[in-house]
């Protein structure tokens, strides 16, 4: 099974629609809210290029937000 992280904040609607697309695909995933300030402070460290929310990470690689969440072939989820 592929490890998908859902980097999140709060109040974000791109956000909230790439879990509920997730959601309704049932796709296992973990999210990170980055509203905390060391998770914040951690992520913009790590990726200082990556300024919109949600990024998504499928084993360790980002394919970007929602919008390229969607167009993704789905069995690259599983």
């Amino acid at each position: 099974m592929k490890k998908i992280i859902l980097y999140s904040k709060n109040l974000c609607g791109y956000c909230t629609m790439a879990k509920s697309w997730l959601n309704n695909k049932n796709v296992v995933y973990e999210e990170i809210n980055i509203d905390e300030p060391e998770i914040r402070e951690k992520f913009m460290k790590d990726y200082p290029d990556l300024r919109s929310m949600p990024q998504i990470f499928i084993d360790s690689k980002n394919i970007g937000g929602y919008r390229e969440l969607i167009k993704l072939d789905e069995s690259i989820l599983k």
